[in-house]
């Protein structure tokens, strides 16, 4: 389940970290709504659908286009999806909510494989800084 977002949680987040954070909602909303369509609770269902769709929406407004074509892409999917969540909700039809988990799921595996990098990559950059430091200090000492 994702963690509680109270606002000291959300400043501290990069924004990178914060997309990964709607992702995980994505996928949270929908595996909550298929357990409430199976259950007949559709209202309930109804009101995670709703959440996963502005999720969906707010990722779509934060893509940088300039970026080339994977933002477009993206905004095609995000798009894509919001429909298939607008029809599957209308029918109260949970395999189509499978098929935008089963969607959605290898971005997000994309995404948090990168942000593992960076965060190797920015550890190894500290690590770099901190080894200058050491060594321009041991020369000052010598």
């Amino acid at each position: 389940m994702m963690e509680a977002l109270t606002k000291d949680v959300i400043f501290k987040k990069s924004p990178q970290e914060l997309t990964a954070l709607l992702y995980e909602g994505i996928i949270d909303n929908l595996e909550q709504a298929i357990e409430l369509i199976n259950e007949k609770s559709y209202v309930q269902a109804n009101a995670k659908l709703q959440r996963t769709n502005d999720i969906l929406h707010r990722l779509g407004i934060g893509l940088k286009y300039e970026a080339g074509p994977i933002g477009q892409q993206l905004d095609m999917l995000y798009n894509y999806m919001a429909d298939q969540i607008i029809i599957a909700n209308v029918k109260k039809d949970a395999s189509i909510l499978r098929d935008m988990i089963t969607l959605i799921e290898p971005i997000i595996q994309a995404w948090n494989e990168i942000l593992k990098k960076k965060v190797n990559v920015s550890q190894s950059s500290a690590v770099q800084k901190v080894s200058a430091y050491e060594n321009s200090i041991m020369r000052v000492q010598n």
